[in-house]
């Protein structure tokens, strides 16, 4: 029921019910007539399903830096387990915490207020300089060779590259102005096309009347609700977000 709640919204409700209107106010003044469909197909349609493809390769890639972050984060840990002679627990615990500083202020700026932005970025940024501190004091003082430490770097680097692409993923949308081409007429065609509802009544008896102008609404409110979940993988509301699970993340780092 979630699930369903989540592309069937007060606004396909709102729509649904102004397209019964409309319907209703055509039938008992006889305003009928036969529109083309293909202008749903043409103004609908094809943009919201070219968006939600769009939106939907984002996720995907997102998804992508997202694995690649972890990944990384995760061979540094793994360098400081296996690659220093006996290290200490205090180095150990040193490197989760500056994995867990990273990913805490990275799923605050992706799930953070985006007035916040600016600031939650800089703490994203303070992360990766401990990071990097902790590779050059601890393992490199720690009597990691040079060869090591350059591939550490180099972890380090790709969790940059990682970061940058996810972040960009996060601000950036899909074509604005085409999303606001496909709300518009989402939201006036299906009480618009009250005459040619009204001219498809003809044919039903009076207990279907309304199913179609209900169905047109229902399945563009739905179609333009999926594209909005999949807009902001990080945000937390869709079915299809990203989950940034710190805890779960550092819990599976063992000693």
């Amino acid at each position: 029921m979630k699930r369903i709640f989540l592309i069937i919204n007060l606004k396909t409700l709102i729509i649904s019910i102004l397209a019964v209107l409309s319907t209703y106010v055509c039938i008992r003044y006889s305003i009928i007539a036969d529109f083309p469909l293909t202008l749903i197909a043409t103004a609908i349609i094809f943009p919201i399903v070219f968006s939600i493809n769009g939106a939907y390769k984002r996720r995907e890639i997102a998804l992508s830096k997202y694995s690649a972050l972890k990944a990384h984060g995760r061979a540094i840990y793994f360098v400081t387990r296996d690659w220093l002679e006996s290290p200490s627990q205090e180095t150990l615990d040193k490197s989760k915490n500056c994995l867990r500083d990273l990913f805490e202020s990275t799923r605050k700026l992706f799930t953070g207020d985006s007035s916040n932005a600016r600031k939650n970025e800089e703490g994203v940024y303070l992360a990766f300089s401990n990071l990097s501190k902790f590779i050059k004091n601890d393992l490199r003082g720690n009597g990691l060779a040079s060869g090591e430490v350059s591939r550490c770097n180099q972890y380090l680097s790709k969790m940059f590259v990682s970061f940058e692409d996810a972040k960009h993923i996060h601000q950036y949308r899909t074509p604005r102005t085409l999303r606001t081409f496909s709300t518009v007429f989402i939201s006036l065609l299906p009480i618009l096309y009250g005459p040619y509802f009204a001219h498809e009544a003809l044919q039903y008896s009076p207990y279907v009347t309304y199913v179609m102008p209900v169905l047109f609404a229902l399945v563009l409110v739905s179609l333009s609700n999926i594209q909005d979940h999949l807009e902001n993988p990080f945000d937390g509301i869709g079915e299809d977000d990203i989950s940034i699970n710190v805890e779960q993340f550092i819990a599976r780092l063992h000693d």
